[in-house]
């Protein structure tokens, strides 16, 4: 078999570096939610691009295919095996290569993760700012494009990587970007593997961009009387151009669950979680111009958190919020939703959605950076009932063509992997097939990630 002939051939290069055993296949096929598929056929640890090269010659000499996985925290099925093959773990991958202060730019090894990155740059003033929540490797949040919580200040991952070396599906090795702040040096192919979820090449070195840690920070949660009055804050603040580091919202239902799971005493009523970053004084008039925004929305409740161990438990607390809204009800699996709509439409975007959640026998807590139009529900459904799988598709269905009415997308960070690759035609129409001609010159094979972003052959 070609399987074992590539395996046995991948083995000379990492000998005990390549898994073969159930346990770690298996580890390699779990999903964050209700999205599963079976184990690859092996699991490759490589430590170098070389190797990583070597890996793709030989996977494309024998037709297997191969799939990436970073931290293994993507919410889309992105890194799972459909069609068996090899999975590249990035892990051993952590390295950082090059810091240029002066520059305020990083060159890191795929497998580092943003926590690593920025505890390593504690001392030097500057951070990574890209915040997703879940500790994801820097790899995998360039392929998928990651953003979070602080996207409405710093910017999406496709603001933040100013250039790639990816190895290719038949081994080759390219470089895109450069260190300089900006190119008009050809077609953009950094722009291109950003987000391309490893179906156009694997990532094995990213240079990023920094940022200087702020001067003061200054945070508040607060609440309001229903949900269209929180929305409506979040839209005239934007709207005042007032430069917030990150604005959350968390509905009723939110709160609670964040309350039980981590012992917090918020009334149990929607609430926004806002940070400003700058000069003490900037924050300061930040903060005074949000509080009277706030107040005329019906804001009470409203707590400032300026110590620094405030703020990390505010924000482990939002970042905690899926599997705070999980413990909500007991051995329910999370069917994550992500649509992005333009911010003049999140009010209507929102309340057709509670309404529609108020209607449904599954329960659906709303949450999201609201700061860029971007909002999750988190369907909690029963794995053994199809009746509620069927709803809980139903509703996510019914926020994607939502989204895409009002001029939004299916998906603002998630991305697409496996488990919203029925919405692609309808976002992008014959854009879709342009997606798969690129796909197809670049892997013409179509070895690596199957069955993701584009049409399978």
């Amino acid at each position: 078999m070609r399987i074992d002939a590539a395996l046995g051939d991948i083995e000379a290069v990492l000998g005990e570096r390549l898994s073969r055993s159930r346990p770690v296949r298996e580890q390699h096929a779990q999903s964050e939610t209700h999205l599963h598929a079976g184990p690859p056929d092996a699991v490759a640890f490589p430590r170098s691009t070389a190797e990583v090269a070597r890996i793709a010659e030989i996977c494309t000499a024998h037709r297997v295919p191969m799939v990436g996985w970073g931290a293994g925290t993507s919410l889309e099925g992105h890194a799972l095996a459909l069609k068996g093959g090899v999975t590249i773990d990035f892990a051993q991958m952590d390295r950082i290569l090059e810091l240029r202060p002066e520059d305020m730019i990083v060159r890191v090894q795929p497998g580092l993760t943003r926590e690593g990155l920025n505890a390593a740059l504690r001392d030097t003033g500057l951070f990574f700012p890209v915040d997703p929540g879940a500790d994801a490797s820097l790899g995998g949040m360039a392929a998928t494009r990651a953003s979070g919580t602080t996207a409405v200040r710093y910017g999406t991952m496709r603001d933040n990587v100013l250039g790639l070396e990816v190895v290719l599906s038949d081994g080759r090795v390219i470089r895109t970007g450069t260190a300089a702040p900006k190119s008009s040096s050809g077609y953009d192919l950094t722009a291109l593997m950003v987000g391309s979820e490893g179906t156009l090449g694997l990532i094995t070195e990213l240079t990023l961009r920094l940022h200087g840690q702020p001067e003061a920070v200054s945070a508040a949660v607060c609440a309001f009387p229903d949900m269209g009055a929180a929305v409506g804050c979040v839209i005239e603040t934007i709207q005042h151009g007032i430069p917030m580091a990150r604005i959350e919202f968390l509905d009723a239902a939110s709160v609670t669950a964040c309350n039980a799971y981590a012992q917090m005493e918020m009334p149990a009523v929607p609430h926004l979680l806002i940070e400003f970053h700058g000069t003490e004084a900037g924050v300061a008039e930040q903060a005074e111009r949000f509080g009277e925004i706030a107040a005329e929305h019906g804001s009470a409740d409203f707590q400032w958190a300026t110590r620094t161990e405030d703020r990390a438990r505010l924000w482990k607390m939002r970042h905690a919020a899926y599997r705070a809204c999980l413990a909500l009800r007991p051995g329910a699996e999370g069917w994550v939703t992500d649509v992005c709509v333009p911010i003049s439409r999140l009010a209507e975007a929102v309340e057709e959605t509670q309404a529609d959640l108020a209607a449904s026998p599954v329960p659906g807590p709303i949450l999201g950076h609201v700061g860029d139009g971007n909002f999750h529900a988190i369907l909690l459904v029963d794995p053994q009932s199809a009746e509620e799988l069927a709803e809980a598709k139903r509703l996510s269905g019914r926020m994607a063509e939502r989204a895409l009415r009002l001029g939004g997308t299916v998906t603002g960070e998630h991305g697409i992997g496996f488990g919203k690759l029925g919405y692609m035609e309808a976002e992008h129409g014959a854009g879709w097939a342009v997606m798969g001609a690129i796909k197809q010159a670049l892997d013409p094979l179509g070895l690596l990630n199957p069955g993701k972003m584009v049409a399978s052959a």
